[in-house]
């Protein structure tokens, strides 16, 4: 059965190929020149159209679910990230549906977006794709998945994130971050990490330090959402045409914090 699926889809997805060649051949045999210049137009829209509706649909539903995990997280009445954390970051990390649990070895593995202070303009960036996977949370929350935002704070922390790969807590600090509407209660940790983390599963928030956890960018889906392979420190240091779905979530980044705030030190 499952392979009679991707043998109709993959007859359907060459179904624009077959009409315009079949359209064409007609067209020769009835020594039609007119005809036959505008059947290989035609052919040549369908072979360029093909690869748009075999595109991924998964980066783009990520988009939308990271964007619901930002908006439900920063309009909880006194549980969301305090707002001035957000004013200061330079880059922001969703993760909607972290899988984490004994069922993966005791450690996670998740996709989702990153976006930093745009270079070419005000506001966030367009988002570039990561993976996390690996290290240990210092608690399970029974096998489920969780939401996760990291904030990185400074700009060593965010030339790391935009690297090919780097481990949290080895090349980068990492800490729990604070709950609430305000950071009056930061530890010395908090003030001084590069990177502060948060998740939230079956409807608690809360801080966390994501030591050994790898991060790296997904340039299979950079290329599905961008059309080529492309990097994310070129994403976030560029102009970029977003799609529907990128663009809304960099809307409501930007609402909540359409600038960064410097620290007095920087």
């Amino acid at each position: 059965m499952q392979a009679r699926k991707q043998t109709e889809r993959a007859m359907a997805s060459t179904i624009p190929e077959i009409g315009a060649l079949r359209a064409l051949a007609k067209a020769v045999a009835n020594g039609a020149t007119k005809e036959v210049n505008e059947m290989k137009l035609i052919l040549v829209a369908a072979v360029a159209l093909t690869p748009l509706f075999a595109k991924d649909p998964e980066p783009a539903k990520r988009l939308v679910a990271a964007r619901e995990v930002f908006s439900e997280v920063m309009s909880a009445p006194d549980k969301g990230i305090p707002q001035e954390m957000l004013e200061h970051a330079h880059c922001i990390v969703i993760v909607p549906d972290l899988k984490t649990g004994a069922f993966i070895l005791g450690g996670k593995y998740g996709k989702g977006y990153l976006s930093c202070r745009s270079k070419v303009g005000p506001g966030w960036s367009a988002p570039g794709t990561v993976r996390i996977e690996g290290g240990s949370v210092g608690f399970q929350f029974g096998g489920s998945s969780t939401d996760l935002i990291m904030l990185v704070m400074n700009e060593r922390g965010a030339d790391k994130l935009l690297s090919s790969k780097f481990t949290l807590g080895a090349e980068g600090s990492v800490a729990a971050g604070p709950v609430g509407r305000t950071a009056t209660a930061q530890t010395d940790a908090q003030m001084h990490a590069d990177i502060l983390s948060w998740s939230r599963s079956q409807g608690l928030f809360v801080g966390l330090a994501l030591e050994g956890a790898t991060l790296r960018q997904d340039l299979d889906d950079n290329n599905t959402i961008y059309g080529r392979k492309i990097e994310n420190r070129e994403i976030v240091n560029s102009k970029r045409r977003m799609s529907p779905e990128a663009l809304k979530l960099v809307e409501l980044l930007n609402k909540y914090s359409s600038h960064e705030e410097k620290h007095g030190s920087e």
